[in-house]
C-alpha cells in the first residue's frame, strides 16, 4: 500500500521533478508535489511524496531525512493520515465556541 510522505525544508527553487528524481532513488514514486503559494506560484517550501510501498517509504526517511538537498537540510516524515484531516474538518466550526452549529 502506498505511503505518503512530508517533505520540509525544501529550497524555494527545488522543483516537483527534482523531488521525484531524488526520491526516486529509494523506491518507486507514486507522486510527487512541490506546494506552492496560490497568489505568487512560488514553492511554499514543502512537498510530499507518495512511495509505492511503506517499506519503500521507510527507506525514504533513513535515507533523506536530515539530508542536504539544494542547499537546505530536508525534513522527512511519513504524513498524517487522511483521518488525521476528517477529524480536524468535523471538529472545524462550532466545536471552539462549545455550542452546536
Amino acid at each position: 500500500m502506498a505511503q505518503k510522505l512530508f517533505i520540509g525544508g525544501l529550497a524555494f527553487s527545488t522543483s516537483t521533478e527534482r523531488l521525484r528524481e531524488v526520491f526516486a532513488a529509494a523506491g518507486q514514486v507514486e507522486s510527487a508535489a512541490v506546494v506552492t503559494d496560490r497568489e505568487t506560484g512560488r514553492s511554499r517550501g514543502f512537498g510530499f511524496v507518495e512511495m509505492a510501498s511503506a517499506e519503500e517509504a521507510d527507506q525514504a526517511i533513513a535515507q533523506f531525512n536530515g539530508k542536504d538537498l539544494d542547499g537546505r537540510q530536508l525534513r522527512v516524515e511519513k504524513a498524517s493520515g487522511s483521518s488525521g484531516r476528517s477529524s480536524n474538518s468535523r471538529g472545524f466550526g462550532g466545536s471552539s465556541r462549545g455550542g452546536r452549529w
